[in-house]
């Protein structure tokens, strides 16, 4: 079976296509929040979803069934069918102008067994499963969706769609493609319909900072350069109960029954921080994104797409974070998470239009990280079943390449559910994180994760 490292195909594809809302829809402009329009936030994400052949399907083309389901979808998230437009103070609003999403029809002489016993990212030849459509990646001006249907030999298909990241975070696309996927399988509207109001996420007039918010603070300026981008490469590593019961291990017993997410976030921000070896004076920091839904009262309604986010962060220096025991970066993890409220999120919010919503606090000495773990992948049926993989396509995107990453709900070839943490770095450095990692999770029965055939943890590699 061809390794997912290896395989090479050329995909067939068919000239992009503008695809409207299949029903008239207002024009009109509707301003983002000023948690949208942030700088960092300013950059497209790709996500892929992976599908096997369902016989009970054979008769139905799913390039036709998710086009069409797209149209239908785009009457109710009519904006996602406008260009973004900015105005005075780097406010960005949608013109809701009905031109459409950017649709693309594919196939590919290849069966979904060759790409590997497990699917994970990074995956081969992104290129070809998500084209980039000359001058359709800018922010202003563009498309905001763009979707491609790949289908794929002997059955199944690839469904992959980039999204500009300030019209919804990560649980608004997965109530857009739940929506399309509720459509394809034949309802009239969605369940949950979805809701504009970025007004309740509009900084105050006049705007008021409540708290110090040191994730949008300057960086001193240092030359050196620790990530040479011209060398990346990206692995896949899986966390399951074994280890993430080998990491609270190394844990005080007063702090074992931190959240998951926390041990992870900062077993990672330390063995990163440690492979890319700055100065043990430097700084280096973690900044992770906060789905602030739940924290506010009033709650916000169900069908809000946008971005309820908070980003807040931790800071060490590098001497202090590698050479501490354990429990000193999941504490400073604990204490940065517990800052966010609904009063920290809209501080943020006047934050941006004070100082024109710049870029938070990141460089290369920055792991930044996503939790998407509580998104349910079997609400993306577009009749075929489940997803056998849905999530992000890669690690490293955003505005600085390399620092973003993701917690990804996965079961591996063992049946066991987990984590996934796909991580880009250079080479050299990714080879020394592989090292650390392998030291922090191993038990008296783990074997290397230098066996990448055999170890339970380590999944996938590719160079960029």
């Amino acid at each position: 079976m061809a390794s997912p490292n290896v395989l090479t195909f050329k995909v067939t594809r068919q000239n992009p296509e503008l695809i409207p809302p299949a029903k008239p829809t207002p024009h009109e402009f509707k301003p983002l929040s000023d948690i949208d329009d942030q700088e960092g936030l300013r950059f497209q994400l790709p996500l892929i979803q992976f599908f096997r052949r369902n016989p009970t399907m054979d008769r139905k083309d799913p390039v036709k069934v998710i086009r069409d389901a797209l149209a239908k979808a785009l009457v109710f998230y009519y904006p996602f069918a406008g260009r973004l437009r900015e105005m005075a103070g780097r406010k960005l609003v949608v013109e809701c102008t009905g031109e459409g999403a950017l649709f693309i029809e594919a196939d590919e002489d290849v069966r979904l067994q060759q790409f590997g016993d497990t699917l994970q990212p990074p995956f081969p030849c992104m290129e070809e499963l998500l084209y980039d459509v000359p001058g359709s990646g800018g922010v202003v001006n563009c498309p905001l969706l763009l979707i491609q249907v790949t289908r794929l030999k002997r059955g199944g298909f690839i469904f992959a769609l980039r999204v500009n990241h300030t019209m919804s975070d990560g649980f608004g696309v997965f109530r857009f493609t739940s929506t399309m996927a509720e459509l394809a399988r034949g309802a009239e509207i969605p369940s949950i319909l979805p809701v504009w109001q970025r007004h309740l996420l509009r900084a105050c007039d006049p705007p008021h900072v409540s708290y110090m918010h040191h994730e949008y603070g300057n960086i001193p300026d240092i030359k050196e350069t620790l990530i040479p981008l011209d060398n990346m490469v990206q692995r896949s590593f899986f966390f399951g109960p074994g280890e993430i019961s080998a990491l609270r291990c190394h844990l005080s017993p007063h702090l074992r029954r931190c959240t998951t997410f926390e041990v992870l976030a900062a077993c990672i921000w330390r063995c990163r921080t440690i492979a890319i070896s700055p100065n043990p004076d430097e700084e280096v920091r973690i900044i992770y994104f906060v789905n602030g839904r739940r924290l506010f009262n009033p709650p916000l309604p169900a069908g809000h797409y946008g971005n309820v986010v908070a980003t807040p962060l931790a800071i060490s220096t590098a001497e202090n974070l590698c050479k501490q025991p354990f429990d000193f970066a999941l504490e400073l993890v604990m204490k940065a998470k517990s800052q966010v409220t609904e009063d920290y999120i809209k501080s943020v919010a006047n934050l941006m239009v004070i100082r024109e919503r710049p870029h938070f606090a990141s460089d290369v000495r920055t792991y930044i990280v996503s939790d998407l773990t509580h998104f349910d992948s079997d609400n993306l049926n577009y009749g075929w079943g489940s997803p056998v993989f849905g999530g992000p396509a890669k690690g490293g995107v955003g505005v600085i390449p390399g620092l973003l990453s993701f917690n990804i709900p996965f079961t591996n070839n063992k049946g066991e559910k987990g984590k996934l943490v796909p991580i880009c770095l250079p080479a050299n450095a990714m080879k020394v994180f592989v090292k650390e990692l392998e030291t922090m999770v191993k038990r008296d029965d783990d074997i290397s994760l230098g066996d990448a055939q055999k170890s339970s943890i380590f999944i996938g590699c590719t160079k960029l």
